[in-house]
């Protein structure tokens, strides 16, 4: 497969689209093979690149680089939703290639919200069965980094809409954890956002298998008609034989709530499509670790049980989190407005038994000025920022309760990424001085 994917880069005139991780790992992967290849790289950003090989496209016209080359791999994050693709320019991305060009065996997942937990539970029950396998994409893997180490026999890959927006090809078997709206800043609405997420299944075929959750109505967006995978759709009770799966995943504190149950049931799901076996399945869930900034115990401080839920970036990951736990007596929530309908959340957080609500800019702070303005019987702060809210946090929390941050939007009015608003948190929590 690396030949392959080597001797397409040497083929095209291509041009890298945004220098982040993704960008920075196909050029390495470039580099490293092709050390005398003329490449284009483009970002908004000023880039300073000692290889006289490299054609840079930088400033505000960046974009205008596109129509200059036959092949442009485009970065995650880049929203397209504006932009004209002139016609005979291949927009492609690191997902797209690994799908076409790799000989292992694909699992994808994508969702709204579940897909890290969901991935990494299917990769720790593949693993557990003795095969050979890597876990990369979105969970801050770039699947290309993989190949510089030899592929796996299987290959589990969480993918982003982002990451799917541009794909040609699909996993031999793919998961759809959930759909809600989310990201609708970088697409045209709700439609676009799930039309990307789809292309995980559009070329599937009769081998393949496509497991989604039985308790979303997946037949709205897409006509089943049209596949020719084998469907599964999975409740949040499994199937038969799966009580003593369910009851291992409810003893492990890490996967704790119905969300998790559901995420255990795809993981379960897509492992015996590998030929997994439940004694395998089973072990993994009883020793899963958990995943960083979801429901991520801190610890107990002052006879406060801090949580970091960081990657909970729409309401819907905020309430099953709170579900979860049971005893959250505050909740640190809010940033960046992406235009999410958020009147339902209002509702949910005025009628739940949370007592405290810390909202920070920029849906946080607008939350919580709707529910004053509503009369709120709530205990509402208004925090300008993280150390605000930390702080706020330790003087009105009960000892014995819960407070959670669960930002219920993106972090990228502040922050870098989730990670960066989650690890602030976890260091302020942590360093607090009464």
């Amino acid at each position: 497969m690396f030949q392959q994917l080597i001797e397409y880069f040497s083929e095209r005139n291509v041009l890298i689209l945004g220098f982040g991780r993704e960008g920075r790992s196909t050029y390495d992967v470039i580099r490293r093979n092709l050390p005398d290849k003329h490449i284009g790289i483009a970002d908004r950003r000023e880039l300073e690149l000692q290889d006289p090989n490299v054609t840079l496209h930088c400033g505000e016209n960046y974009l205008d680089a596109i129509g200059q080359y036959d092949t442009v791999i485009k970065t995650p994050g880049m929203s397209f939703k504006d932009v004209t693709v002139p016609e005979g320019v291949e927009v492609t991305c690191q997902t797209d290639l690994f799908l076409r060009f790799s000989r292992c065996i694909c699992v994808g997942v994508t969702g709204t919200k579940g897909k890290t937990t969901t991935s990494t539970l299917i990769y720790e029950m593949v693993k557990q069965s003795g095969k050979t396998a890597c876990l990369i994409g979105n969970i801050g893997v770039p699947v290309l980094d993989n190949l510089a180490e030899g592929e796996s026999e299987v290959a589990v890959i969480e993918m982003s809409s982002h990451q799917l927006e541009f794909t040609t090809a699909s996993p031999h078997v793919a998961v759809m954890t959930n759909i809600y709206p989310e990201h609708l800043d970088h697409y045209n609405g709700f439609k676009g956002y799930v039309a990307a997420k789809l292309n995980i299944i559009r070329h599937q075929t009769g081998c393949d298998y496509f497991i989604c959750n039985a308790q979303q109505d997946f037949d709205l967006y897409y006509d089943f008609s049209d596949t020719c995978a084998s469907v599964i759709k999975v409740f949040l009770d499994g199937g038969r034989g799966d009580e003593e799966i369910i009851a291992a995943a409810a003893a492990n504190e890490r996967l704790r709530g119905l969300h998790n149950r559901q995420n255990v049931c795809l993981a379960a799901t897509a492992a015996r499509c590998l030929g997994v076996s439940d004694a395998d399945i089973l072990e993994a869930v009883k020793n899963f670790k958990g995943i960083e900034n979801r429901m991520e115990p801190i610890g107990e401080y002052y006879g406060i049980k801090f949580y970091n839920d960081a990657i909970a970036t729409i309401p819907h990951a905020v309430e099953c989190a709170v579900e979860a736990l049971g005893d959250v007596d505050t909740l640190i929530f809010g940033g960046m407005d992406r235009g999410i309908d958020y009147s339902g959340f209002e509702k949910y957080l005025e009628s739940s038994k949370i007592k405290n609500l810390i909202g920070l800019p920029d849906t946080g702070t607008s939350i919580c000025t709707a529910l004053l303005e509503k009369g709120s019987t709530k205990n509402i702060v208004l925090a300008e920022d993280m150390e605000q809210a930390v702080d706020a946090a330790f003087r009105f929390t009960c000892k014995g309760k819960s407070c959670i941050m669960s930002p219920a939007a993106s972090s990228y009015n502040v922050y870098k990424d989730f990670e960066h608003k989650g690890n602030h948190y976890k260091e302020l929590v942590k360093n607090h001085i009464e």
